[in-house]
């Protein structure tokens, strides 16, 4: 049962490394708060002296009115400003660095993550997905702390400010100043859960396309050869299509905040100038004070509705990142790769393996493998041979506990796999898979993947046994020679030979092969053969092959058809019962 964090526990996990940073940026807010609503009182006071100071102007002259006080609130003014301006910037600076920590953190959390992860995600998990989750989540995630949280606590800190402020000046005019507040904050929510809503179908709208580009811009040679360009553009048009919808919607409620906040606000300073007029005209209050107050609740009206405003306008970017953080939290949610309690370790393959009843299934009610039964003594190759679909690469997945078996058990020398712990069992496991894969780098370190303290005798050895070291030394710089897509020398047979040097260098006890010479011409078929026999030599193997050519010689062979054991034994016994394997080996020597 995956079990997801809120998500203000999902940001606080990042964030509560740097609390100290945390309390400077809120006492630096507090107090620019502070700044900014002191600053209409003293607006208010300077409309005041400027009145008073006009008034006693006309009548004593210019000469005669005293400007001393109107002068001092415009240098308090001055200074508030200044002040203001410097807790701003020690905030927005601070800030700045907890972002790029934090969401460096995640980053590296989310990665380490994934490579916990079960084999199982990844099956049932498009990279493309995936990759979205470090690229545009993140990216969302880091921009909103970096540009929008300051003023989340600005505003929050701002509105309770302005508040305080108001009502210790005229309660009366706070009433008025507060008058449409709640009809504001009702029509904010009701557009923000729309706008909430859209983001998040947006969010996965583009991880779903991004899916879609890494497979075809990884199938382009496929699409090309087989003409499927437009129909390619029809699938991305239609996904396309699903983004911009999702898009339009969410900007479309999410802009409709900003208007709709600035125009209240604007109808409520027109509120609270009428409201101060009519208790001036009333006779409530003296007109210059009355004209100093009016200016200074103008000035609340705008700063009370100015977070409200702001946050509006940066409601679609509140929204993608706190959908980044959702679809980070389903990752985090996910399961890891879990063992027994008390799991022992192997120091090796003494006696054999076994498939003891094994049953397995990737979906409830959908059995892949029934009742299967294999042995193979230490030293022996087992080959498991069948069609398309028999359970040949599950088996694969089980001997690896890439998955877990539903019944019977898997052991090694009478142990259950799965009372070993996983770094033991596959330390002692190599695989050579049907599609090679290399990594970024120079080829030296491709072969030495496995083992990074190898040494240049053990990888050239490697490189020896698996024929590949002559075509690496022809090559200008060897060893040291640069391995990436856009430096692909390198043809499918030469990959898996490098992947095989990659398996022989860390010495497995157990070997699995899994259809490794069905992607290459028989020339190269030949070699790859060869450095299999150098790899089998001396190691228990199992064999996946669909050339039966390549498994003649296996110690024992088993047959499976629709997830069973339906043969097994030598070639030359299997072929004397003259049954599935038989037919499948006469059926595929005519052709050949």
């Amino acid at each position: 049962m995956k079990k997801q964090t809120s998500i203000a526990r999902f940001f606080w996990t990042y964030l509560k490394a740097y609390k100290t940073q945390l309390i400077i940026i809120i006492v630096a807010i507090i107090a620019s708060t502070y700044l900014q609503v002191k600053t209409p009182q003293y607006i208010g006071k300077s409309m005041e002296e400027l009145a008073t100071f006009a008034g006693t102007s006309l009548m004593l002259g210019a000469d005669k009115a005293d400007k001393a006080p109107l002068i001092e609130v415009v240098k308090l003014l001055l200074m508030l400003y200044s002040m203001n301006w410097i807790a701003m910037f020690i905030q927005n600076i601070l800030m700045a660095g907890v972002t790029g920590k934090s969401t460096n953190k995640m980053r590296i959390s989310l990665f380490k993550k994934i490579e916990r992860m079960t084999i199982k995600f990844f099956d049932s998990h498009q990279d493309g997905e995936i990759l979205s989750r470090f690229t545009s989540d993140l990216d969302n995630i880091s921009n909103t702390m970096n540009q929008a949280l300051i003023q989340v606590l600005t505003n929050i800190s701002m509105m309770i400010g302005v508040l305080i402020m108001m009502f210790r000046e005229n309660a009366q005019m706070s009433w008025a100043t507060l008058a449409l507040s709640p009809f504001a904050i009702l029509v904010a929510i009701l557009i923000i859960r729309q706008a909430r809503k859209h983001v998040n179908v947006q969010q996965d709208s583009i991880g779903e396309l991004n899916a879609y580009v890494d497979e075809r811009i990884s199938g382009q040679k496929v699409i090309i050869t087989n003409g499927l360009e437009e129909e390619t553009i029809a699938g991305f048009d239609s996904l396309n299509q699903q983004v911009k919808k999702a898009t339009f919607k969410g900007q479309v409620y999410s802009g409709l905040l900003f208007p709709t906040m600035q125009g209240l606000a604007l109808f409520n300073t027109a509120i609270v100038i009428f409201f101060g007029s009519w208790l001036v005209l009333d006779g409530s209050m003296d007109r210059a004070a009355g004209l100093g107050l009016i200016v200074m609740f103008v000035q609340y009206s705008q700063q009370f509705y100015m977070p409200l405003t702001q946050i509006s306008s940066q409601f679609s970017m509140l929204q993608l990142a706190f959908t980044g953080a959702r679809r980070l939290n389903e990752i985090f949610a996910e399961e890891d790769e879990v063992e027994r309690d008390n799991v022992v370790e192997i120091e090796g393959l003494k006696e054999g393996i076994e498939l003891a009843d094994v049953d397995f299934s990737y979906v409830a009610g959908k059995p892949i493998l029934k009742n299967i039964n294999i042995k193979a003594e230490k030293g022996q190759m087992v080959a498991l041979v069948g069609p398309t679909g028999s359970g040949k690469t599950t088996i694969m997945n089980l001997l690896n506990r890439f998955y877990n078996v539903d019944g019977g058990m898997i052991k090694i020398d009478g142990t259950d796999i799965r009372d070993i712990s996983l770094p033991s069992l596959r330390s002692h496991i190599g695989i050579v898979l049907q599609e090679s894969v290399l990594f970024g780098g120079t080829i030296a370190e491709n072969i030495t993947f496995g083992k990074r303290d190898a040494s240049e005798e053990e990888m050239i050895s490697a490189a020896k046994q698996a024929n590949i070291h002559d075509f690496i030394m022809s090559l200008e710089d060897g060893y040291e020679t640069i391995v990436s897509d856009e430096n692909n020398i390198f043809s499918v047979g030469q990959k898996q030979l490098i992947s095989i040097a990659r398996t022989i260098i860390t010495n497995p006890d157990l070997l699995i092969l899994d259809e490794a010479t069905s992607n290459v011409d028989t020339v190269t078929e030949s070699r790859i053969q060869k450095a299999m026999e150098n790899i089998i030599a001396g190691r228990t193997s199992f064999v996946i092959a669909h050339r039966l050519k390549t498994i003649l010689n296996a110690d024992y062979i088993v047959v499976l058809h629709q997830g069973e054991v339906i043969e097994e034994g030598t070639h030359e016994e299997l072929l004397e019962r003259e049954g599935f394997y038989a037919e499948l080996y006469h059926n595929q020597f005519v052709f050949e």
